[in-house]
C-alpha cells in the first residue's frame, strides 16, 4: 500500500519554490480525486478570517463544492477530517512559515487516503524538520545548464528546444536568469510569442536593471 507522502521544498526567497511546486502540481494533478493549490499561505494566514478563507477554498476545491462555508478554524479542521477520509488528494501549501498553518489546512496527514500527496514550500527548513519522518525535504538548488535550457524553452517556446534563429538570444536570457527556476520561468513567459526585436529590447532591460528579480515572491 502506498502511504500518504509529504514533501517539503525549502530555500530562500526568489529561488523558485513556488514555480517548482506548480510544475509538479500540473504534471500529476490528474492522478488524484481532489486537488488544491493554496498560494501565499503565510500572507493569508495573518488573520482568522484569512485562515478560514483558505480552509473554505481548500475544502471547496477538493470536494468540488463552491458553496462550502465554515464558521471558525476548528470547524474547518473537523470538516476536513470528516469529509476527506475517502478521497486521494493532492494538496499544495505554498509559502508556509508556521506549523499551525499546516495543522489548520491539512489537519493530520494520516486523515488522508493512502496515495495522497502534500507538498509544502517554505523558507524555514526547521519547520519541515519538525514534521519528522513523515516529510521528505528538498533544498532548491540552481539548475545545471541543460535543465535551465529545457525549463526556459518550455516557457519561451512551449517545446524543449528553441527555434534556431533565437539561439543566441536564448543564451543571453539564460545568462540573465542565473539558472534560477523562477527567473527562467518569468523571463521565458515574458518573451513567449515575441519577435526578435522585442526579445532584444526586453533583454536589454534585464541587463540595465538586474534587480528586477526582487519583484518575485518565492
Amino acid at each position: 500500500m502506498i502511504d500518504v507522502r509529504m514533501v517539503g521544498i525549502h530555500d530562500l526567497r526568489g529561488i523558485g519554490k513556488t514555480t517548482i511546486a506548480k510544475i509538479v502540481y500540473n504534471k500529476i494533478v490528474d492522478n488524484f480525486e481532489g486537488s488544491c493549490f493554496l498560494e501565499n499561505v503565510r500572507e493569508h494566514s495573518r488573520t482568522i478570517d484569512g485562515t478560514i478563507q483558505l480552509q473554505e477554498k481548500n475544502l471547496s476545491k477538493i470536494l468540488q463544492n463552491q458553496h462550502l462555508k465554515v464558521n471558525n478554524v476548528p470547524e474547518g479542521i473537523n470538516v476536513k477530517k470528516e469529509r476527506l477520509h475517502n478521497k486521494r488528494v493532492l494538496l499544495i501549501l505554498d509559502d508556509v512559515d508556521k506549523s499551525k498553518q499546516i495543522e489548520n489546512l491539512l489537519g493530520k496527514h494520516d486523515w488522508l487516503v493512502p496515495g495522497s500527496r502534500v507538498i509544502i514550500t517554505t523558507r524555514d527548513e526547521h519547520l519541515l524538520i519538525a514534521l519528522g519522518k513523515v516529510c521528505t525535504t528538498y533544498k532548491v538548488k540552481k539548475l545545471d545548464n541543460h535543465e535551465a535550457f529545457e525549463l526556459f524553452s518550455q516557457y519561451a517556446f512551449h517545446k524543449v528546444n528553441p527555434d534556431e534563429e533565437y539561439s543566441e538570444l536564448t543564451n543571453q536570457a539564460l545568462y540573465y536568469a542565473k539558472s534560477l527556476p523562477l527567473s527562467l520561468t518569468i523571463i521565458g513567459s515574458n518573451l513567449c510569442g515575441r519577435t526578435k526585436p522585442e526579445w532584444e529590447s526586453a533583454l536589454l532591460q534585464y541587463e540595465k536593471y538586474p534587480k528586477w528579480r526582487n519583484l518575485s515572491n518565492t
